[in-house]
């Protein structure tokens, strides 16, 4: 690598920022408990009043990051009932909610998918297709389709971890390149590759309800809290030309200001067969992968076409949709690769040593936001903040609290995790809508939406963090570029909802 293109680190000012946040959450929290613990609020219940304390700390732990976010939750579920706002088996119910099977099922195939390299077969497959060949503008189209999709279906951090590899590889290439041939390429290319990565897993995991924490965690706030169901396949009705939309954007900007310079990098084609190559045949295990992933599909996505067809009142649909809800369907795809054959020693496509590696972090993190959202609704804290914060918003009536829920959700995800967000504004969306007498859904649907945007600083995501960490990307252009990814994004979610939201109510 040339010595011109030295890569960026995080500066000393940036790190002693990072350290600075964290402590101060130990020093914030017990603050804020006391100030609402302590201070009146005479039109709040004694249990709301004590959950209100208890929400404030968790959400500065949360911005602050002092604790890890799953231990801050189980901290203030805990909380809650030490405090008496509800017994010990309703705090702890959202815990065996069936979204958290959900969970736990698409994690397990996710795991599948990873153990057997299926995702880097499918990336390297797409990139070293004839149709991209040796086009720097092609092969970042490829490389952020290939990064949506697999992050429609695996956690976005994780896709963003295995695409970075390859965005690595694909990078330090081009350089070595250049010192052969003399070529100069833009060192923005390489920028543009990096948030590539990065912006198309966020995007990507808008796709289906599996592909990003968020997407649950709201689908579980309108369901307990506003008292609407949304199948798998409705949620992709506007999920998925909410993706096409943004990628297409991001690609078209990317490609504009942030080009390769040239028309053609010599050797990148032969270069990505090798990879390709390298995998070798396909696996039994890979196939196994392939075909419980796919009847898991089919369980959560026929049902939807079902009702298309036939209609949502329609025996046939209702049978399929009580006895196979996308809980279910996760269940026994997951329990497929316990099944089917994993190599020619007779392993199973799955161990049990290798399902158990999921992410429970983010399992355990669900259930206490659920907790802690249907509890403030439970106790009246919801409604109480929504009657509150009526009076400052500009924007009223459907559409105005569709604009302020996604804006809202926008922000707070700048700020803190997307998890958070949802966690924080989904409910406060609802309660809003019900004070002010309008249908909670479709501002708890943009407001869920809008929780896995926030593209502009290096906290904003995990996915933010990684790309952060290669030294590539400045951070005014990441901030410069994800300002704008934010609000095409915010235009496209607000204009797609208001538009489809009520054909899936």
């Amino acid at each position: 690598m040339s010595e011109t293109f030295a890569r960026e680190v995080i500066s000393d000012g940036e790190a002693r920022f990072e350290k600075l946040r964290n402590r101060a959450g130990f020093i914030l929290a017990p603050i804020a408990f006391a100030a609402v613990f302590f201070a009146p609020f005479p039109g709040l219940k004694p249990e709301a009043h004590r959950l209100a304390a208890v929400m404030a700390t968790v959400v500065i732990l949360w911005l602050c990051e002092s604790l890890p976010m799953t231990v801050s939750v189980l901290l203030g579920a805990a909380a809650c009932v030490v405090l008496q706002v509800a017994p010990a088996k309703d705090v702890f119910a959202p815990f065996s909610d069936p979204l958290i099977f959900l969970f736990i099922g698409s994690f397990i195939l996710a795991r599948g998918i990873f153990v057997h390299k299926l995702d880097r077969r499918v990336a390297f497959t797409v990139l070293s297709s004839k149709l991209i060949g040796a086009k720097p503008s092609r092969i970042l189209f490829a490389f952020g389709a290939v990064t949506a999709i697999i992050s429609a279906w695996i956690s976005n951090t994780a896709t963003t971890a295995m695409m970075f590899a390859i965005g690595l590889s694909i990078i330090s290439f081009l350089f070595k390149q250049e010192e052969t041939t003399g070529i100069k390429i833009n060192r923005s290319y390489a920028t543009a590759l990096m948030l590539m990565t990065s912006f198309a897993a966020s995007i990507g995991g808008l796709a289906t309800p599996i592909g990003t924490p968020p997407n649950v965690i709201g689908i579980g706030f309108i369901r307990q809290l506003g008292g609407a169901e949304i199948s798998f396949f409705k949620w992709m009705m506007i999920g998925f030309p909410a993706v096409v939309l943004m990628f297409l954007f991001l690609w078209f900007y990317l490609d504009k200001l942030a080009p390769a310079g040239v028309k053609e990098i010599e050797g990148s084609a032969e270069m990505l067969d090798r990879e390709r190559e390298n995998l070798g045949p396909w696996t039994r295990g890979q196939r196994s992968v392939v075909i419980a992933f796919g009847i898991t599909v089919a369980m959560w996505v026929v049902p939807g076409i079902v009702a298309l067809i036939v209609g949502e009142q329609n025996a046939v649909y209702k049978t399929l949709n009580s006895r196979l809800p996308e809980a279910v369907g996760a269940i026994l795809g997951a329990t497929l690769l316990f099944l089917l054959p994993g190599d020619d020693k007779g392993e199973k496509a799955i161990t049990w040593e290798d399902a158990v590696k999921i992410d429970w972090g983010v399992i355990f993190l669900y259930g206490g936001g659920f907790a802690l959202g249907v509890l403030s609704f439970q106790t009246g804290l919801a409604e109480a903040v929504g009657r509150g914060l009526t009076g400052f918003l500009p924007l009223s009536g459907g559409f105005g609290l569709l604009v302020a829920s996604v804006v809202v959700a926008v922000i707070v995800s700048e700020t803190t995790s997307n998890t958070a967000s949802a966690n924080m504004v989904v409910p406060v969306a609802i309660a809003i809508a019900t004070t002010q007498g309008q249908d909670p859904f479709i501002p708890a649907l943009g407001a869920t939406l809008g929780a896995s945007l926030g593209f502009m600083l290096p906290v904003s995501t995990p996915c933010n963090a990684i790309v952060y960490g290669s030294g590539y990307i400045p951070l005014m252009r990441m901030v410069r570029y994800g300002i704008l990814l934010d609000i095409v994004g915010a235009v496209v979610i607000i204009a797609l909802v208001w538009m489809f939201g009520g054909m899936i109510r």
